[in-house]
């Protein structure tokens, strides 16, 4: 009960980061950054065959890239090929093209196994929007038309090291800042001005591991406000204003797929690994205490069979959502314990709204389950129309992320993105298809 409190008392402190309205989602896993929304009035149960399809477009281009939503607007990054990366704004309404900008070519197309295409979501911050390639070309462009503003490299500009995957962070806006993660010793985290360009700081975590695959995450904690990110060897956090080295928790790491973006919550961190070649494949809080005039971070708990997938972890409340092997599963945020685990539709990423989790499985399905520490109740599931085929060997599975935005849920797997009506009140609108 001791940890419960320590964790609970401070829930009320964290940081949220909000740069458009709720209805929007401008950036990876949401308006916060943290899988949840506070969108009303969407359906509370599906039909059986599913929400209504409002439009399914077929040719948007490979990737794993979820969209960034706002206003009448979406963008997304895709690639054509190993030499055509490209951010492109397609319109709401009807899922039709607005705009398409190149930035680069796909990085290290050699990677084993093979998933070279792009991967991370813009984030969008009022007229701007911020992207980073698989290769490593950061962007800073317009959303009216994809006009280029800047353009910085973090392996040419910044002596970067990526992971064997290539880059897939989501750039994170914090007020004037850009932040993001170029890997390797000279800037394993990078601040820069957003309008400019210019380098605010560059630190170097001691280790110098290379980027992973997840994106930097904010937190208050331990009487500093900082930038949290899971690296190649484990989950570091540094000073926001000064890029400062404060603490690092290794546990979790070293890991060839260090994917789940860490939850941060007031003074404590989760973080997971699904694949670790020591072993260490479950989930991990740490409590992040200060330490003269740094930061220590003292484990709370680690235990195998938390949420460690591809799709990521959540906090909703005092509970923990997420996918292992077996399934979706439930966990006390506190103490690790498990409150009850379904195998659903298996492993998948999720989001909440409405007091609902939305989960994307890998194997193209969606489900829509109540979110309760009480028991599993699922509400509806579907498998979305006309599956693409994926190119790049059994290994790869549906792993773009679920948005919902304005009562709209966006599903993509691979060239296809979905659009269906989740509103409670319907549109009568007709489905539209486009290849």
């Amino acid at each position: 009960m001791k940890t419960r409190w320590l964790v609970f008392a401070v829930l009320g402190s964290g940081f949220f980061c909000t740069m458009a309205a709720a209805a929007d989602w401008p950036q990876w896993r949401g308006p916060n950054r943290d899988g949840n929304s506070e969108e009303k009035g969407l359906l509370q149960e599906w039909p059986k065959e599913g929400p209504k399809l409002l439009w399914q477009v077929n040719d948007i281009g490979e990737g794993y890239a979820t969209p960034a939503v706002v206003g009448n607007r979406l963008y997304l990054l895709s690639s054509l090929g190993l030499d055509d990366e490209y951010v492109q704004s397609l319109n709401v309404a009807d899922g039709r093209q607005a705009w398409i900008t190149h930035i680069g070519k796909v990085g290290n197309p050699d990677q084993k196994p093979p998933f070279p295409m792009a991967r991370s979501t813009p984030t969008v911050d009022g007229d701007l929007l911020y992207a980073l390639g698989s290769d490593g070309d950061l962007v800073c462009m317009e959303t009216a038309a994809g006009n280029v503003r800047w353009k910085k490299n973090l392996q040419s500009d910044f002596g970067g090291k990526p992971g064997q995957w290539a880059y897939s962070e989501s750039p994170l806006i914090d007020g004037d800042v850009l932040v993001c993660t170029p890997g390797g010793s000279e800037a394993t985290l990078l601040a820069l001005g957003k309008k400019t360009g210019k380098v605010i700081w560059k630190s170097a975590v001691p280790g110098g591991d290379e980027a992973a695959y997840a994106s930097v995450t904010i937190a208050e904690a331990a009487g500093h406000k900082q930038y949290v990110q899971f690296l190649q060897k484990g989950v570091a956090g540094v000073d926001a204003k000064t890029g400062k080295f404060l603490w690092r928790y290794d546990a979790t790491g070293p890991g060839p797929a260090n994917i789940p973006t860490p939850v941060a919550h007031g003074d404590f961190v989760y973080s997971s690994c699904g694949r670790s070649p020591t072993g260490h494949t479950g989930g991990a809080l740490v409590r992040l205490k200060a330490d003269g005039d740094g930061v220590a971070a003292e484990e709370v708990y680690f235990k195998q069979g938390l949420p460690n997938c591809i799709g990521g972890a959540m906090l909703v409340g005092e509970n923990l959502y997420g996918t292992t092997a077996q399934g979706l599963l439930c966990a006390d945020y506190a103490t690790g314990s498990v409150r009850w685990q379904e195998k659903c539709i298996g492993i998948g990423s999720l989001l909440c709204a409405d007091g609902r989790l939305y989960i994307h499985g890998e194997n193209g399905d969606v489900a829509l389950v109540e979110a309760t520490p009480d028991g599993y109740h699922e509400k509806g599931r579907f498998t979305p129309p006309e599956q693409p085929k994926h190119l790049h060997g059994p290994m790869e599975k549906a792993w773009a992320y679920p948005v919902v935005a304005d009562g709209r849920l966006y599903i993509r797997d691979q060239g296809t993105l979905w659009c269906y009506d989740v509103r409670q009140s319907q549109s009568s609108a007709p489905n539209v298809i486009r290849d």
